[in-house]
């Protein structure tokens, strides 16, 4: 009949079609928009960039430029009162429900002139992909009731709400306030799940805010990335070019000298390292002080390894009392706590040169060693293996 529209679809082959328009959108938010545009992780040629414009301007009429703007500043003021969307100072409710209204509320002309540099400028992108244009989602509506009926109108609310609700308010507002962390950045941003199937790898925020010009978001052995998976496809078939992937740490147990080498290497895997420091030395000393501790006392060591591994500028006034509460009580924790923050602080310093932070290094290996704490010393040895040089077969 002719309310069935031209496909004559049952309801379940209508759904399948709705779920997959709604992955095409979520695939050309994060390989065009995030990706690409925002952070030159990848340079794609002309065929996808087109593709990815026009389907995104029929279904959801967001522009390249605005959606980059916002995005850079994002990232570049993340969790202060100039974040267009932290749900740390917003609160979580307010951008879950508002996420839509928080995007357009900050694209203002100063964000789009400092932020949006470098995004296409072209006779289409001023004169049809226009920001907050309404043309494109028109012809969409009509498109869907043409191919579906009178449900192709459902199928249309679906696509429009798609990405509101989950690009700008399951990522931007659950992906910074729950959710599990594989690195210690200067943010609070998680990693919602291991599998990045529903909104294209994006659930992996934590790895994205800690390496964020990766096109590459998964960096676990059990994390999925959909989107890297299209990369991929996409690289196989001659569409884009791959840039920058997250660092991978090199170690050689042959080498045992730290020099400039090994300063290079740990600086650009400092957050994995952090990492391991976390799991060698802090999270088994805390279990083996709770451990020794009697019943008084155990409760003091609850997520302390949590708390002893944080980022400082996200270390609450809560957890800071913990914190002192802890080292005042347990010598071996206090020691493992500070010598965190001294080795970060290596790369943290503002020298002259390179020889400075070396020595720096040496000096914080030595004292490390030093302290006789089995798990302290053997993570101090091991920094000396790190290397930028690839490895030989």
């Amino acid at each position: 009949m002719w309310y069935n529209g031209l496909l004559d679809f049952s309801v379940w082959q209508i759904v399948g079609m709705t779920l997959l328009f709604t992955h095409i959108t979520i695939v050309s938010v994060t390989v065009y928009l995030h990706r690409y545009s925002a952070h030159r992780g990848l340079e794609l040629g002309p065929i996808l960039r087109h593709f990815f414009r026009l389907w995104l301007w029929l279904t959801t009429g967001m522009a390249t430029k605005g959606w980059t703007a916002l995005h850079r500043k994002h990232h570049a003021k993340c969790e202060t009162k100039e974040d267009p969307h932290s749900p740390v100072i917003l609160g979580i409710g307010k951008v879950l429900k508002e996420g839509a209204e928080l995007y357009r509320a900050g694209l203002t002309d100063e964000t789009l002139e400092k932020y949006g540099k470098g995004t296409p400028e072209d006779w289409l992108e001023r004169k049809v992909y226009r920001p907050h244009g309404r043309t494109g989602i028109m012809i969409f509506l009509a498109i869907d009731v043409l191919l579906f009926g009178t449900a192709g109108i459902t199928v249309w609310a679906v696509q429009m709400a798609w990405i509101p609700l989950f690009a700008a308010g399951v990522i931007n507002g659950i992906g910074h306030y729950w959710g599990y962390r594989n690195y210690e950045c200067a943010d609070a941003s998680t990693n919602i799940v291991p599998w990045g199937i529903l909104i294209g790898g994006e659930e992996l925020h934590n790895n994205h805010h800690t390496f964020p010009s990766s096109s590459k978001l998964s960096s676990k052995w059990y994390e999925f990335d959909i989107g890297w998976m299209y990369i991929n496809i996409f690289k196989l078939l001659g569409l884009l070019k791959i840039k920058r992937v997250a660092p991978k740490a090199q170690t050689d147990t042959s080498k045992s000298i730290i020099d400039t080498d090994t300063l290079a290497a740990i600086f650009d895997n400092r957050f994995q390292i952090m990492a391991t420091y976390a799991k060698k030395v802090v999270m088994p000393l805390v279990d083996q002080e709770a451990a020794q501790a009697d019943a008084h006392n155990k409760p003091l060591f609850t997520k302390a390894a949590k708390i002893l591994s944080r980022e400082e500028s996200l270390i609450t006034e809560q957890d800071r009392k913990r914190i002192q509460e802890i080292i005042e009580q347990n010598a071996v924790l206090k020691t493992i706590y500070e010598k965190r923050k001294e080795l970060q602080s290596v790369w943290q310093t503002q020298v002259s040169n390179n020889e400075e932070l070396v020595k720096a290094l040496k000096d914080w290996v030595v004292k490390a060693e030093a302290t006789g704490i089995q798990s302290l010393k053997e993570f101090a040895d091991s920094l000396s293996h790190y290397t930028m040089q690839p490895k030989t077969a």
